[in-house]
């Protein structure tokens, strides 16, 4: 699948969104992809994790962990194309961590599985997680890379595509300076 084929997929389900919106890397930006709106068609989250575990390349995985809300499904899905355990993180009093009884073992080799990557900060929180857990992290993963490449985890980052969308701090916002609302459509509100 294309770079293109991708964004056609995000256009066509409706989950490239125009406006102004604050990203949950406190970023302001106006596109937004609601991954959200794509994997809630499991034949197309299906081919689109599909498709991402190739790219892996046989990076040997043990468990696959996604931050909660955006990494849930798409962790799942590559988990069971990959064969593997699926599990995920949750956001708590501002960390994140492992809850409901999910556990890593020591040395488990561990893929993370994101939907969006702008800055990183919701994977390097996963990374940390793992590393505590006495874990490994192997590679990482994502439906949409937007980092524009800056995205380094010290590991393999593996996206089914990459999508330069200007961002800005609030101060710096051409759209707040010219006073349109903002959303705020992420999972850290």
């Amino acid at each position: 699948m294309t770079n293109d084929e991708v964004l056609k997929i995000f256009k066509d389900c409706g989950a490239l969104l125009e406006g102004h919106f604050k990203l949950s890397s406190g970023l302001h930006s106006a596109k937004y992809l609601q991954c959200a709106k794509v994997l809630q068609y499991p034949d197309i989250a299906a081919s689109l994790c599909k498709e991402l575990a190739a790219k892996l390349g046989g990076v040997k995985i043990d468990v696959v962990i996604g931050p909660a809300m955006g990494g849930v499904t798409i962790a799942y899905e590559l988990a069971r194309q990959l064969g593997v355990r699926g599990i995920f993180t949750e956001r708590i009093d501002g960390k994140v961590q492992l809850r409901r009884g999910f556990e890593l073992k020591p040395a488990e080799r561990c893929l993370i599985a994101e939907d969006v990557v702008t800055t990183g900060k919701s994977t390097r929180e996963v990374i940390a997680d793992i590393k505590e857990a006495g874990a490994q992290v192997v590679a990482c993963s994502c439906l949409i890379d937007r980092s524009g490449g800056a995205a380094d985890f010290g590991v393999p980052l593996a996206s089914m595509a990459q999508v330069e969308v200007a961002t800005y701090e609030e101060t710096a916002c051409p759209m707040c300076k010219a006073g349109a609302p903002i959303v705020k459509p992420g999972s850290r509100v």
